[in-house]
């Protein structure tokens, strides 16, 4: 659909790029003709429906870069990673910022070294997304030499009171309330919950609202067990199998890519999900809607979250930083197939 030397596409093309960006044909015109009294959102909305419908941006329109912002992930294989990054990228290349993905995988560059690299090649700020930050056996000293080189951050998920700059987290510790409430009120008197490392805060919040739901009156009184393992299908597999063998007929699970590992383990024992055993996972990543059964879970709010965090490092990039605190975001729960009422 490019034209040849990156001309601007044929009138008749017009209509699809209004239609794409919400704006009128008019509107488009200005805007890739290069002339004034366009909102700058308005501006941004009309490139983006250029990219989107896979024409080339006319060489006047092609900007210069703002500079680097590097974002520190650890890895991509749980969906929700993604979903945060695409985000964070969309919000920054608005701005007019780079983004540049840093991703840790097993034996290869650690955080450090990913931040280390950015540095060196003139990053303008860093997002930091579920990293060391978020455990608690790690040294905070090294964000504090960070901002000592004068590199703006914020942090997603996982707060330190050491640590000064911005946080942004959902609240763990309702994400476990919403979850026990939800299977308390469908009759489930013994419930697990399948977790991470406990030295993670993240963790430890989710525990934490675990265990006060577990302790609120009720018309009955509802028992709880808690299993630390790995952050993977397999890790909430084999929790499960403990949950199921300590007579857990709801379980709470750490992630949604736990939570599939629980039905797994469910279904391996001969049982059904939602028949014997009620699951509900944490993320809300984006095909989770489309497993067998459709996983009930509790939503992380991705958009606002990752808005908020771009909002805050481009305030601390533009010299007015914003209050070095936590901000935290409510959760949501998403019933669909995976909870029912309790068997018997």
């Amino acid at each position: 659909m490019s034209q040849p030397g990156g001309a601007l596409p044929q009138p008749a093309r017009l209509a699809d790029i209004a239609q794409q960006a919400r704006v009128s044909e008019a509107t488009v015109s200005r805007v890739l003709n290069g002339k004034s009294g366009v909102a700058a959102a308005t501006r941004q909305r009309v490139l983006a429906a250029l990219d989107i419908l896979g024409y080339e941006r006319p060489v006047r329109l092609r900007q210069r870069s703002a500079g680097l912002v590097g974002l520190v992930i650890p890895e991509l294989t749980n969906p929700i990673f993604p979903a945060f990054a695409q985000v964070i990228e969309q919000a920054l290349a608005g701005y007019g910022y780079t983004p540049v993905l840093c991703t840790q995988t097993p034996g290869g560059a650690t955080e450090d070294e990913l931040v280390e690299q950015l540095v060196e090649r003139g990053v303008t700020g860093i997002v930091f997304m579920s990293g060391l930050h978020a455990d608690t056996s790690a040294d905070p000293a090294r964000y504090t030499r960070l901002a000592g080189r004068g590199v703006p951050f914020v942090l997603i998920n996982g707060f330190n009171e050491r640590i000064g700059a911005a946080f942004v987290s959902p609240d763990d510790a309702a994400a476990s309330r919403m979850a026990v409430a939800h299977l308390r009120q469908l009759g489930h008197r013994r419930i697990g919950l399948a977790v991470g490392p406990d030295r993670f805060v993240p963790v430890r919040r989710k525990v934490s609202g675990f265990e006060a739901a577990l302790a609120e009156d009720g018309a009955r009184p509802v028992e709880g067990v808690v299993r630390h393992t790995l952050f993977s299908v397999e890790g909430g597999q084999a929790a499960t199998a403990s949950l199921l063998d300590a007579g857990c007929t709801g379980l709470v699970c750490g992630s949604d890519m736990m939570a599939l590992g629980a039905v797994r383990a469910v279904r391996q024992r001969g049982l059904t999900v939602p028949g014997d055993v009620s699951v509900i996972g944490f993320d809300d990543s984006q095909l989770i809607a489309f497993t067998d059964p459709p996983l009930t879970t509790v939503r992380q709010p991705v958009t606002a979250m990752a808005s908020a965090a771009v909002h805050a490092l481009l305030e601390e990039i533009n010299g007015n930083p914003v209050q070095h605190t936590e901000f935290v975001f409510q959760p949501e729960l998403v019933v669909r197939g995976s909870t029912a009422a309790a068997p018997g």
